[in-house]
């Protein structure tokens, strides 16, 4: 079969390689959570996702490779709730205060508690070996805030002439500080929720 025949996949069989490719990436995850990126191996991933190791290499090559595919898929469901939070809760016209203590509120009681969120912080928290993500990625959710506190600036709701401070700023007063109680004192919702909202009016006394 020539390489042109061989590139050309049926509707039937992207499928498949789109299952094994995902079966793979679950296999991964659940890894590199469970042993560590040191001890998972590649003949481990390929044995939980039920293929070959040649499939696995055929995906993804390495297992650095692996790891940062895993890493990017929980980072870009991370990014997408923060964007929907945005989306929905930042809109025009809405009371700022309301819609800035919303926005806090569902990051926090949301997108924290999530499975995407602690397999997020279990996955970067290992030793310094493993890959990282790129810092553009990393900072793909303060660099959204940021455009719609731009926004905001030039409608005259706020007065930022650096709006990336000004995201800063916020997210440390609100969801910072809201993650830290959580982590740190265990602390309970409307403890959370109250933290948010003195936040809100912190930054609120500063930037309008």
């Amino acid at each position: 079969m020539s390489r042109a025949i061989a590139a050309v996949q049926t509707p039937g069989r992207r499928l498949r390689s789109e299952g094994k490719r995902a079966a793979i990436l679950d296999a991964a995850e659940a890894l590199f959570i469970t042993e560590g990126y040191e001890r998972a191996s590649v003949d481990a991933i390929a044995a939980r996702a039920q293929v070959s190791k040649r499939t696995v290499y055929d995906h993804f090559g390495e297992k650095g490779t692996i790891f940062l595919r895993v890493l990017e898929r929980v980072n870009d469901a991370l990014v997408s709730a923060v964007r929907a939070a945005i989306d929905q809760e930042l809109t025009p016209g809405r009371d700022l205060s309301d819609a800035l203590t919303a926005f806090g509120r569902r990051v926090v009681t949301q997108t924290f508690p999530s499975s995407d969120y602690v397999t997020f912080r279990r996955l970067t928290s290992q030793q310094r070996s493993v890959p990282q993500l790129a810092e553009t990625a990393r900072d793909r959710p303060e660099r959204m805030l940021e455009e719609r506190f731009a926004v905001l600036a030039a409608d005259g709701e706020i007065r930022a002439a650096d709006p990336r401070l000004a995201a800063r700023h916020f997210t440390a007063l609100t969801i910072g500080l809201a993650l830290d109680a959580l982590e740190g004192a265990g602390a309970e919702e409307p403890e959370i929720l109250a933290i948010i909202a003195d936040g809100v009016d912190a930054f609120l006394r500063a930037y309008r």
